[in-house]
């Protein structure tokens, strides 16, 4: 992988060649379209005819002013109905060539006093029974502030920051189902055919989610997200919904829901697969925390090989992770509060597997001091209900406050380490091999030993815990 140095190197080259290419593939900054870059003056317009210019040349390079903040985001009418189009910002499509934004450390910040929600004509919140669907009273600052879609050459985006603005907006009632489920997003990419490579891009306060990737699904080129910082967006850091070669690096997704706004699920990532499918997705030494929902939740659509190498999980309010869909693979993460909802399976390859993994209950984690365990702040660190063939393989759960170790009944564990303070009893049920040493009140009725297992320094005998179960 390139270091910094050696990707802004390639990607300035790559920008130098691409304008010595063609005149089509100007390099254009906002200033030349009449913005500000003060952070008082409307530059909504200046992003909208500088993407007018890229759109037209078919690629090209886009330069912000080195650190200036550029006002953006405009409703054009007064009535709800005008606030359901919203001029775009920047919202580039069906490039040919290759496309470059140069962040350069500049932001684009949301314009206060937009509206956000379900407004009536008179901009007052509109009040209606839930699910409200009601287009009429949809109100929005913008769809996204980067768009990028349909495009078939190499996208590079870097050092920018996107603020939503969260706080000065006008929020509205709910539309759509629990919360606002409107459009106003960060970062979006869509249907993409060719490599995106995002590097340090911070996006936060966004009424709806840090950033949402909708990739297609034969797309054979890879997307590099490196230091991508999503935190205190509504509603998701990231939504992922579709496509597969995507290695995310370094990342961030924390304090979803800890501002104004909190819409469901609340996830730092949702992995979720609308009418696409996911796969071969990596997530290396990324961080999930302190979401008002899960950190990671996978549970719906075509999700399927996702693996998290390094990663750290802290649920403070709900589950560090959510992980049910197949052949997701955690190796060397770390988790602080409840696991919930593995994936089980008859084939092992698709259970959900644990590798060099911890587990731990300790608060220094928690902003708060306080991490979740289910129904509070005690209980089951892993709390699996069917878990046939899910895998902790050298892992270490280490519970010196009220955590309670896994509550499972047929997951596997091959050489773990556990420790559990809390007096109540743990029903950490499953296939035990290799050798594992447990010191804690554990009922293993209903396990099977096939390997060692030391219990509070006493070995259980090898074969069946009970004889009124069949073996399996």
């Amino acid at each position: 992988m390139l270091n910094r140095r050696e990707f802004l190197a390639a990607s300035l080259a790559a920008a130098s060649t691409a304008q010595s290419r063609s005149e089509l593939e100007p390099i254009v900054g906002p200033e030349l379209f009449g913005a500000k870059g003060d952070g008082i003056g409307d530059d909504t317009s200046a992003f909208d005819a500088l993407s007018a210019r890229i759109n037209a040349a078919g690629g090209g390079t886009i330069a912000l002013a080195p650190g200036r903040t550029y006002r953006v985001g405009r409703q054009p009418g007064a009535s709800s109905a005008d606030r359901q189009s919203p001029e775009p910002i920047i919202a580039l499509r069906n490039l040919a060539r290759p496309l470059i934004i140069q962040g350069n450390g500049a932001c684009l910040k949301t314009s206060a006093g937009l509206y956000y929600g379900s407004f009536d004509r008179a901009g007052k919140p509109a009040r209606r029974p839930m699910p409200n669907l009601d287009r009429s009273l949809v109100a929005s600052p913008y769809s996204a502030a980067i768009s990028v879609s349909g495009c078939v050459a190499p996208i590079t985006i870097f050092d920018v920051e996107l603020d939503g603005n969260l706080p000065g907006l006008a929020l509205g009632e709910s539309w759509g189902g629990p919360g606002i489920q409107i459009p106003g997003t960060g970062l979006s990419l869509i249907d993409n055919g060719n490599e995106e490579r995002i590097e340090n891009v911070l996006i936060h306060h966004q009424p709806l989610d840090g950033a949402i990737i909708s990739g297609l699904p034969e797309r054979s080129a890879r997307s590099c997200i490196d230091h991508l910082i999503c935190r205190h967006n509504g509603r998701q850091g990231l939504s992922l919904v579709g496509g597969r070669g995507y290695d995310f690096v370094d990342c961030e997704f924390a304090h979803t829901g800890r501002t104004r706004l909190a819409t469901a699920p609340g996830a730092g990532v949702d992995l979720e697969a609308e009418e696409k499918v996911i796969r071969d997705v990596t997530f290396d030494r990324c961080k999930f925390l302190d979401n008002v929902g899960p950190g990671l939740v996978a549970e719906s659509g075509d999700t399927a090989d996702v693996r998290f190498n390094d990663c750290m999980f802290v649920g403070t309010s709900s589950w560090s992770a959510w992980p049910r869909k197949p052949s997701l693979v955690f190796e060397r993460c770390s988790f602080a509060g409840a696991v919930v909802n593995a994936y089980a399976s008859q084939i092992p390859g698709l259970a959900t597997r644990f590798v060099g993994c911890s587990f731990t209950d300790d608060p220094r984690h928690s902003p708060d001091g306080k991490l979740f365990f289910g129904g509070g702040h005690a209980g089951p660190v892993v709390a699996l209900g069917a878990s046939d063939n899910v895998l902790f393989h050298d892992c270490r759960f280490i519970l010196r406050r009220l955590g309670v170790l896994p509550w499972s009944w047929r997951a596997i564990y091959q050489n773990c380490e556990m420790l559990q303070v809390s007096k109540t009893p743990a029903m950490t049920k499953g296939k035990f091999i290799g050798r594992n040493v447990i010191n804690g009140p554990v009922d293993l009725y209903g396990s099977m030993i096939l390997g060692s297992v030391l219990l509070n320094g006493k070995a259980v005998p090898r074969g069946r815990v009970g004889s009124d179960f069949a073996p399996w």
